[in-house]
This record gives C-alpha cells, structure tokens and sequence, in this order.
C-alpha cells in the first residue's frame, strides 16, 4: 500500500488539479491523501469557492482523504504552507 500525499488549495479545483490525481495513481499510489488550504489561500485572500466544495471535488476526482490546512500555516508563505501540511500529516501517522 502506497500513500501519497498532496498539500493543495484548489482554488478552484480544475482540469489541471484533476490529471495530477490520476499521474499519482497511475504512479503506484493506493491511496491519495490532499491537505487542503480552507476559507482562505496562501495569499490571505477569500477562496473563490468554499472549503467543502473544493474538497467534495478533490474526493470526487481521485482523492481519498481531505485534510484542512489550520488558517494559520494556510494563509503563510509557501515555506510555512508546506510545513504545515507535512507537520499535519505526521499527526495522522500517514
């Protein structure tokens, strides 16, 4: 069983978002975990779409699992983002 791992925010979730999941499975993974930014982005500004409908795509395009990024690693620099979302994902025991 393989287990990969995406930090994302899919704002909003597109085409693009979509062919990343399927390379990750066609890659070997089982399984598919996305740690999703929430209400807001990196950039501290409003998503375009709210939390729950860019995760209810990711889960209907290939993900497995959707993690909420905290707001505060979320509306971070891209050093401070991705540490959160691997920070979160070892408290899973993923």
């Amino acid at each position: 069983m393989k287990t990969a791992v995406i930090t994302a925010e899919y704002n909003p979730f597109h085409k693009g978002h979509r062919w990343q999941l399927e390379q990750v499975r066609a890659a070997g993974a089982s399984h598919v975990a996305v740690v999703m930014s929430p209400d807001f982005t990196q950039r501290g500004t409003p998503a375009i779409f709210p939390k729950r409908l860019r995760a209810q795509a990711a889960l209907q395009n290939g993900a497995d699992l959707v993690l909420e990024l905290p707001t505060p690693w979320a509306v971070s620099g891209a050093e401070r983002f991705a540490r959160g979302g691997v920070e979160l994902l070892k408290k899973t025991g993923l």
